[in-house]
């Protein structure tokens, strides 16, 4: 003999579903992806476009202090870049400092030019911004030469101010070598 079902019972299994319901809710809010605001993207790419063009204003004194300052000044710093991955400040600002004394004060006339560029908000203090860029200038010799490539990089609000956690830079392939017009063709 079956005993008859309690009117109570039911009651005491929808409350724990309910709750079960809700925190599947709040979970679910919480990491979905903001919607895309075009006007707010448009503003945040301009915000982020222009601090990476002021620490790269070739014609002032002091760009590696300027490049380092886009960086988080605390915390991990990841950043892949010719083929390697480093995971500290400490590397990024070597790297940088590298980059200018094999390269950066050799180069005549550089000028640093955003061919495209992409953000988008990933809430109210992450971004993201992908930047195609160029930097067109003369070698020692006298030869015109551009560097560049594509740069992704994922910016926090720290201390109210934005600096990259993350970032990728892809070179782009390697110039060909001009012709001389009097070397003979195969």
């Amino acid at each position: 003999m079956i005993a008859p079902s309690s009117p109570s019972r039911p009651r005491a299994l929808l409350l724990p579903a309910l709750l079960a319901a809700a925190l599947l809710g709040a979970l679910c809010a919480c990491t979905a992806p903001p919607a895309s605001d075009p006007r707010r993207d448009a503003a945040l790419s301009d915000t982020l476009t222009a601090l990476i063009v002021r620490a790269y204003d070739f014609s002032r004194p002091g760009f590696v202090e300027r490049a380092t300052s886009l960086y988080a000044p605390t915390g991990p710093v990841i950043s892949a870049a010719a083929g390697r991955v480093t995971t500290t400040r400490a590397a990024v600002v070597q790297s940088i400092a590298s980059f200018w004394d094999r390269v950066g004060r050799n180069m005549q006339g550089p000028r640093f030019l955003i061919r495209e560029r992409h953000a988008t908000a990933l809430g109210p203090a992450a971004a993201v911004l992908t930047i195609a860029y160029v930097i067109p200038h003369h070698t020692p010799e006298g030869r015109p030469h551009t560097l560049g490539g594509a740069w992704t990089a994922l910016f926090v609000r720290r201390d109210d101010r934005w600096v990259i956690v993350q970032e990728h830079l892809s070179d782009l392939p390697p110039q060909p070598e001009r012709m001389d017009s009097t070397m003979a063709m195969p």
